[in-house]
């Protein structure tokens, strides 16, 4: 299978998504950073501390997670570290649709450190943290220009 062809099969699948609740093995979990080669270190909603999980190869290079970001994961024997594997990366629609059906763990209610409280646009697209935002550079600059 070509990778044009992968990628579409993957989207597809991630975009028609029909919103079916975890199963009893499935866990919820939250990114809390990348360690590189397709692992994730996250947080549960438990109490227990954090572990790896590992991206399949069908989302490799077609889908990416970043620290925030809410998975669905199942646990896999193989393996003392990595605990884990994603079967779903969770978008905002899956998060209320789990929040209606009370499936959605009480940890993770809270909002995002990164949401604004700004309405949020039709697409789900982030505001990037690693640009400067146009209006705090030039309040910093007019400010610096002042007390010289």
């Amino acid at each position: 299978m070509s990778r044009t062809t992968k990628r579409k099969h993957v989207m597809r699948e991630f975009l028609m998504d029909n919103f079916d609740l975890p199963s009893e093995n499935q866990t919820i979990v939250r990114v809390v950073q990348s360690r590189g080669n397709y692992l994730f270190d996250v947080e549960s909603p438990g109490d227990e501390e954090n572990f790896l999980v590992s991206m399949p190869t069908k989302f490799r290079k077609n889908m990416w997670v970043k620290r925030g970001d809410f998975l669905l994961v199942e646990p896999i024997e193989e393996g003392n570290k990595v605990k884990a594997e994603i079967v779903k990366i969770l978008t905002p629609e899956h998060i209320k649709e789990f929040t209606k059906a009370n499936v959605w763990p009480k940890k993770f209610t809270s909002k995002r450190p990164l949401e604004s409280e700004e309405p949020e646009a039709d697409f789900s697209l982030s505001e990037n943290p690693n640009r400067r935002r146009p209006d705090l550079c030039e309040a910093e600059s007019s400010s610096e220009t002042d007390s010289d």
